[in-house]
């Protein structure tokens, strides 16, 4: 982790009519969302994929990055310009961000598949196709522990327990 800080990966830039990236995503990811004249989300409902829980305020919700900022850097991000870094850590392209619950984002922190997991075993399927897309997208490694778990959680998506 030499020379890590989150600061590296400038991240909730603006997105244009004063909405940072956490507010396009609320937006996004809500539904029935009002923002006010500063873009922030003043009311509608979220629901956490990570943990089954709804939500009706954005307070109560972290926007996750869904390959955490950290693995990121310790995958190969090291080496990446800080560009490079801004545009991962702000990316609405793919399914790198997603608005869940604080405590569930706050659980997950900064830790691979081999180490933590969705509670909701019916969110491992999606969790792990994405996590691979992501860590492919941007070309980053993947250690042995975390490419058995990925395997464990994709073998959901076709109804097998992976035992």
């Amino acid at each position: 982790m030499t020379g890590y800080s989150r600061a590296r990966f400038p991240h909730w830039v603006q997105q244009g009519h004063s909405c940072d990236t956490r507010e396009t995503v609320l937006a996004r990811d809500g539904e029935d969302v009002k923002q006010d004249e500063n873009c922030r989300a003043i009311s509608g409902t979220w629901h956490s994929v990570y943990d089954g829980k709804d939500f009706t305020s954005a307070s109560d919700l972290d926007i996750d990055h869904m390959v955490p900022l950290a693995q990121a850097w310790r995958s190969g991000a090291d080496e990446w310009t800080d560009a490079q870094r801004r545009r991962f850590a702000n990316d609405l392209e793919g399914p790198q961000l997603i608005a869940v619950s604080a405590s569930s984002n706050r659980s997950k922190g900064d830790q691979s598949p081999d180490q933590w997991k969705p509670p909701l075993r019916s969110y491992w399927c999606t969790y792990s196709r994405a996590w691979i897309d992501i860590k492919s997208r941007y070309d980053l490694t993947v250690t042995a522990p975390e490419r058995d778990a990925l395997e464990e959680m994709i073998a959901t998506c076709y109804g097998s327990t992976g035992s």
